[in-house]
């Protein structure tokens, strides 16, 4: 017996050696392994990846390979170069990892799916009329919740709350009843959702353990019975958004059980980024008073323009032009969203850059983008990267900057909060078109204050990189209370 686990340990400790062993070729990308075997860059990658990536960008250059807990990881960041990732699907595969990510988070498989079956159904839903008739659920669900919320408290009463409580839980609720359509859970459904989201990432790097996976799991079965579809949409006289993915996953012969898992996911999914979103939005807004005095004055002239009352505070936006709106939110998104695109490798693949330089890829690999380092926090692209500059995509004759530029050439992607390609969300304008009207909103009604004038924005949550737009590690504290007037900005 002891001689059969020495002779396993010792394959295993041989195995290890010979992995470790991988050096760079001449026509590879620069390679990085680190010093600890097998685990490579993994602890300091996990800890702070825009971090890590940043360093080892400054290192190596725009293409470098890591090792990461026995995975070799070639990380492009050069945004002229993506669209050979992005637009490969012989050498490079986009499901296998997704599908690891899957099962591990919602103990999740779905063999009988196809990505581009599943990606049209939802384009289905998230585009031309049903896309109208999602936001004009959303924006009303928002109006309703934000004022039926104050509705116990006088005009000057003061309110006092956490922003990014704030922010989560009403957008949360009006996304649940948009798509789910059913009232009177949501208040539950909302608590569940974030123990779960705060444990998410976790789960998605198989990093949990001990009474925090016990807990994860149990609040992902009790979503999972919240969201079953015999206790939604009871009653609806039309079809609801989530009876119709139900009936395309029946149509696709998902079973039961996976069925149910499939709704805690595009809740997750639907979800997760409009309420942080609109957190950081208003917390910079709130810590940069010349962002928030040019963003009102254009609200002001929204309504002058509307002398005729024709058109309600909640279509407002929809009639008219903002372009510093527009701007604020993207220069929002360029601080605080932090998508990675992945790729594995199935077939070597030569990897050619937009300046002409081809590296080899091995079979076995993964390929990762990381817009967050760049794009978006690159200063060679974006002065002052980590400043937050509210007209940063506007020009001087208040139209739209999209031009930007890196070493002369002009950057195809020079920001990239939603993805790109086959990864580009499907959901983008039904979340921008929520974010907005709730900024709208909650400045049209109410008055809005930092509690501490001086207050500074929490830092971001470094676990959440990857998983969308970021999370801060605490909170802003905020009062709030209803308006005397409505436009009064």
């Amino acid at each position: 017996m002891l001689w059969t686990i020495f002779l396993l340990l010792n394959g295993l400790l041989i195995l290890i050696l010979l992995y470790s062993t991988r050096t760079r070729q001449s026509n590879e990308p620069p390679l990085d392994k680190g010093w600890i075997p097998w685990l490579g860059h993994a602890l300091e990658f996990g800890k702070d990846a825009a971090k890590f990536l940043a360093r080892m960008k400054e290192k190596h250059g725009d293409i470098f390979t890591v090792r990461v807990a026995g995975n070799y990881v070639t990380v492009l960041l050069d945004a002229n170069s993506f669209d050979a990732v992005l637009n490969d699907t012989i050498f490079l595969d986009i499901s296998r990892h997704r599908n690891q990510i899957l099962k591990r988070t919602f103990n999740l498989q779905m063999p009988s799916i196809k990505p581009a079956e599943e990606r049209k159904w939802m384009e289905q839903h998230f585009q031309g009329l049903s896309l109208s008739k999602l936001c004009t659920s959303m924006n009303t669900h928002i109006q309703n919740l934000l004022l039926s919320d104050q509705k116990d408290f006088g005009p000057s009463e003061w309110r006092q709350d956490g922003l990014f409580s704030f922010c989560y839980s009403l957008l949360f609720r009006a996304g649940y009843l948009t798509l789910f359509e059913r009232r009177d859970n949501m208040t539950v459904v909302y608590k569940e959702f974030r123990k779960f989201d705060g444990l998410l990432t976790k789960l998605a790097r198989g990093t949990i353990r001990g009474e925090e996976s016990k807990t994860a799991n149990l609040s992902r079965e009790r979503l999972r019975e919240l969201l079953s579809p015999n206790l939604l949409s009871r009653g609806s006289e039309s079809e609801s958004w989530q009876q119709s993915y139900y009936r395309f996953l029946q149509k696709e012969e998902v079973d039961t059980e996976m069925q149910n898992r499939a709704l805690l996911l595009q809740l997750w999914t639907t979800q997760c980024n409009a309420g942080p979103a609109a957190f950081w939005f208003l917390g910079f807004l709130l810590t940069h008073p010349e962002a928030m005095k040019a963003l009102k004055s254009e609200f002001r002239n929204l309504t002058l323009q509307d002398t005729s009352l024709q058109h309600h505070p909640i279509n407002m936006l929809e009639a008219h032009s903002t372009p510093v709106f527009d701007s604020a939110l993207k220069e929002t998104l360029r601080h605080t969203a932090a998508v990675m695109i992945g790729r594995e490798v199935v077939q070597d693949k030569v990897l050619r850059m937009a300046n002409g330089q081809e590296y080899h890829l091995r079979q076995g690999d993964r390929v990762c983008l990381f817009p967050f380092v760049s794009p978006q926090m690159d200063p060679e692209i974006h002065q002052d990267p980590q400043t937050f500059k509210y007209d940063r995509f506007l020009n001087d004759d208040m139209t739209v900057k999209d031009k930007f530029y890196k070493d002369g050439i002009r950057v195809k992607y020079h920001t990239m909060p939603w993805g790109a390609g086959s990864n580009m969300c499907v959901g983008k304008e039904f979340a921008v078109s929520a974010i907005k009207q709730f900024v709208f909103l909650l400045l049209t009604y109410l008055d809005l204050e930092m509690c501490d004038p001086e207050a500074k924005l929490p830092p971001i949550n470094h676990s959440r990189y990857g998983f969308g737009v970021l999370q801060p590690d605490g909170d802003l504290q905020i009062r709030y209370r209803l308006k005397r007037t409505q436009h009064a900005m």
